[in-house]
């Protein structure tokens, strides 16, 4: 392999185009190929966006050798799937989240990584963004205390109702899709485990989540507050809580330039603002370091199994309308 990652993209969602930019950004790693199930739908998109290769199925994506990275963009049903395929098609995989529907799944694909000697890593964007990494540090070096309570949101409208969020078939509902990302915070800076849960959920017409919430006891004795929609306009927030002060950020999950965060400690207040090139150019960055530089992915495989353990425990809860140990 050479110094420059030569990538391929597994399906035309419009997530992709978020990633598009930084791969042109970044001097190590190119777009070379697309796949989708019709040849013509991935053709006026390598046109579209002047990718050179179009691919009609994703199988001969797998089988290009000049590919040496996938972004797996696909459904939440397929991504367990397609992501062990890559592997054993000796390709690094960048899946999008959730990495699967199933700790069996995650595990599967753990070993699929190890066997092919592959990096594979979830695509959760802001875990590696300056404001992020600074909340770790603040956290870890105790700017706030011993933490105490966790308390994140992250909502917005789902205005199409055959949008494959609302599939049940798809791994579809506002947990999976939202509220994986303030259970993926609260475990970040805990630095604990997940111990036990309680969820409540509304569903849509079609049986997934419309509307969750729950709570997370961490075995460090934090309490995590959790809570995500479809049905509510666009909002994220987090407040973090400790023994001597308190960390608020008003848009953790998706920190666009510039972005800010407030650290109160006492009666001081102080705010601390962030600059990025690009909110997902990290996650590229990141995968290069491991691939090429052999350096630990931020986001390991056994950390992607306890969010998707987290998450089946508050589905589990809200089933049973009791607790669940995790």
């Amino acid at each position: 392999m050479s110094d420059r990652l030569r990538w391929g993209i597994l399906g035309t969602a419009r997530i992709n185009e978020s990633l598009i930019t930084p791969l042109r950004m970044s001097p190590r790693n190119e777009l070379v190929a697309v796949a989708s199930r019709s040849l013509d739908k991935a053709q006026e998109y390598a046109h579209n966006w002047k990718i050179t290769k179009a691919y009609g199925s994703y199988e001969e994506l797998l089988a290009d050798t000049e590919v040496d990275i996938i972004y797996n963009s696909l459904p939440n049903h397929l991504h367990a799937e397609w992501t062990i395929l890559a592997a054993k098609a000796k390709k690094h995989v960048l899946c999008e989240k959730p990495l699967a529907l199933s700790t069996t799944e995650v595990d599967s694909i753990k070993n699929a990584a190890a066997e092919n000697k592959v990096v594979i890593q979830e695509a959760f964007m802001y875990r590696h963004h300056p404001q992020t990494l600074k909340v770790q540090e603040l956290v870890s070096s105790g700017a706030i205390g011993q933490l105490i309570q966790f308390v994140g949101t992250f909502t917005f409208i789902l205005k199409r109702p055959e949008d494959i969020r609302g599939k049940p078939e798809a791994g579809g509902g506002s947990i999976w899709d939202l509220g994986c990302y303030p259970i993926s915070y609260a475990r970040l800076i805990s630095n604990s485990q997940p111990n036990e849960v309680f969820g409540w959920r509304t569903n849509m017409a079609s049986g997934v989540d419309e509307t969750f919430g729950g709570q997370i006891h961490f075995a460090n004795g934090m309490l995590a507050q959790i809570s995500c929609s479809f049905r509510l306009p666009y909002y994220s927030s987090a407040i973090i809580r400790g023994t001597e002060g308190s960390i608020l950020l008003p848009n953790p999950f998706k920190p666009e330039k510039p972005s800010s965060i407030t650290l109160l400690q006492g009666e001081k207040e102080k705010s601390l603002n962030f600059t990025s090139k690009n909110l997902y150019l990290g996650e590229v960055e990141n995968m290069a370091d491991a691939i090429l530089n052999n350096k630990p992915a931020r986001i390991s495989l056994d950390d992607s199994r306890e969010n998707v353990a987290t998450i089946i425990a508050l589905l589990e809860s809200a089933h049973l309308q009791r607790s669940v140990v995790v």
